[in-house]
Formats: C-alpha cells, structure tokens, sequence
C-alpha cells in the first residue's frame, strides 16, 4: 500500500454529483488535479498564480473507480509523486473517505516538464527533483 505525506481535504458539492446521485466519474480527475495543484504549491514548486509558470503539463492519466461518492461525504486525495524520470514525474493519487479511510479511487498522472512560454519540453528542473526527493524520501540515482 502507497504511503502519502500529502493530503488535500475536498468538500463533495452538489454541481459534482451526477443523475444517479453521486459523484460523476468525470469530477474524480478535478479533484485530483486540485489536489495535485495544491501538493506543487505546498512543495514551493509555483506560486499558483500564472499557469503559464507552472512547469508540467499532463500527458497520461489513469483512474480505477472503486466505491461512489455521495453528497455529503468527507473526502481527501492523497498526492505523492513515485518516480522522477528525465523529462516526466509520476504523480500517484487516492481518493480517501476522511473518516473510515476506505479507499474509493486510486489514479496515476504522468506529467512532463514543459516550458509554456517556448511551448516545448525538457527536463524536470534541479529544483523540483531536489525538493521532491527531499519531501518524498525517493532514493537517488
């Protein structure tokens, strides 16, 4: 089982929900990406303020729906990055009940590091390999 050192507590909204009265599969990705914005924050890696500094764009993503969520319910999304490659990061993800812990989806990112103003890729920066290395404990190559 993955061990997360970051956490981000989400409130499940009504406009989430979908006919069947819980949430639609299609908010699990927003609530992801909202909790991955917030772990590169945490981190220091942006200062969230223009998207056109953030450093990495999405290239991969798979989520594994296991239990709904309902209206109501205590959420958090687990954020931990498992791999630092050469131009790519892989961000792993859990969508947790905040009170029981059950598990209800568990997703992967991959995001390349890219430079939104030459609009091209390169390499994950000096910067954001040490301090997730640092905060993860991720063993160097």
């Amino acid at each position: 089982m993955p061990v997360f050192k970051f956490y981000y507590p989400l409130q499940v909204r009504y406009a989430d929900l979908d006919p069947q009265w819980h949430v639609n599969n299609t908010q699990f990705l927003a609530y992801i990406e909202q909790a991955r914005l917030a772990y590169v924050c945490h981190l220091d890696l942006w200062d969230g303020k223009s998207f056109l500094d953030l450093g990495i764009i999405i290239a991969d993503v798979h989520v594994a729906y296991l239990s709904p969520i309902v209206l109501g319910q205590k959420i958090r999304v687990g954020v931990r990055v498992s791999r630092i490659g050469n131009k790519s990061l892989t961000f792993d993800n859990q969508v947790e009940d905040e009170d029981s812990g059950e598990v209800l989806a568990t997703g992967e990112v991959v995001a390349v590091a890219y430079d939104f103003h030459k609009q091209k890729t390169g390499p994950v920066s000096e910067v954001w390999r040490e301090k997730i290395t640092a905060f993860e404990g991720l063993a160097t190559s």
